[in-house]
């Protein structure tokens, strides 16, 4: 009695099958699967966002910065919105801190009168890292953000300043999207089959695309920012690549078994 008390308990305990997933009930499986769908549901939103509106609005801006001339003399406040205004302000201090994610590349700038402000960047150089308190620097203004910094004819963009690199736009879309199939397609298997959803467990093989979709997404958006192909090279390369990954990833059963 004792010992056939306790293979019961092992097997509603959630012992492993020959898949690898866990022995659940049909309900507990169907809720797990359900909540699967909803980071699902999720991601593809982000994924929408990515594409429909995060994108399009950076490469407008971009375009626009571009196009984007100096300030007449006499320029009135609309028309100063968009056009490249000339500032001259004095360095109160820089800041070079590099430490991976944390590094931080800033100078503090003031005018004549009480203004004063941080201006960020990406890197220390190649003006940063050469400015000192007292410095005059010229700023270059457009939409009310200082996009670059310039003095005896060196020039740096910051933060602000407008980038064509919509690949990374595109790659991080296009992570969304990997995990929205993924989460969607592991979800739906326990709510139909919630006896037999092998091999749709985290181990190995949710695991191992989850990894292969962010490798994919980086190594393909990097190169396209480095080299500057069109963003649109980005899913037109990394979807065909990971629906190749998925189906060769697919556990299969192996002879014998």
């Amino acid at each position: 009695m004792t010992v056939r008390a306790r293979a019961t308990a092992q097997g509603v305990g959630g012992r492993p099958d020959k898949g690898g997933a866990r022995r659940r009930s049909p309900g507990w499986t169907r809720f797990v699967g359900a909540l699967l769908i909803l980071p699902a549901l999720a991601s593809a939103v982000l994924c929408y966002i990515a594409f429909a509106w995060w994108l399009p609005s950076d490469r407008d801006r971009y375009r626009d910065y571009v196009a984007a001339e100096p300030c007449p003399a006499r320029a009135t406040a609309q028309v100063q919105k968009d056009c490249l205004s000339t500032w001259h302000f004095t360095v109160v201090k820089t800041v070079i801190k590099n430490g991976g994610k944390s590094s931080t590349y800033t100078a503090t700038l003031k005018d004549g009168h009480s203004w004063q402000g941080v201006v960020d960047f990406g890197d220390p150089g190649p003006l940063l890292e050469r400015l000192e308190t007292g410095d005059r620097v010229t700023a270059t203004v457009w939409r009310r953000d200082i996009v670059v910094l310039s003095k005896d004819g060196v020039r740096q963009n910051s933060s602000e300043a407008p980038r064509d690199e919509l690949q990374m736009n595109a790659a991080m879309g296009m992570l969304a999207a990997f995990f929205a199939a993924q989460t969607f397609a592991f979800g739906a298997v326990r709510l139909v089959v919630p006896r037999a959803y092998a091999p749709f467990t985290w181990d190995p093989y949710g695991r191992r695309l989850l990894f292969t979709g962010i490798a994919v997404c980086f190594g393909v958006g990097l190169p396209a920012v480095w080299t500057g192909i069109p963003w649109w090279t980005v899913p037109a390369v990394g979807l065909p690549a990971m629906a190749c990954a998925a189906v060769l990833m697919y556990p299969r059963p192996t002879a014998g078994r």
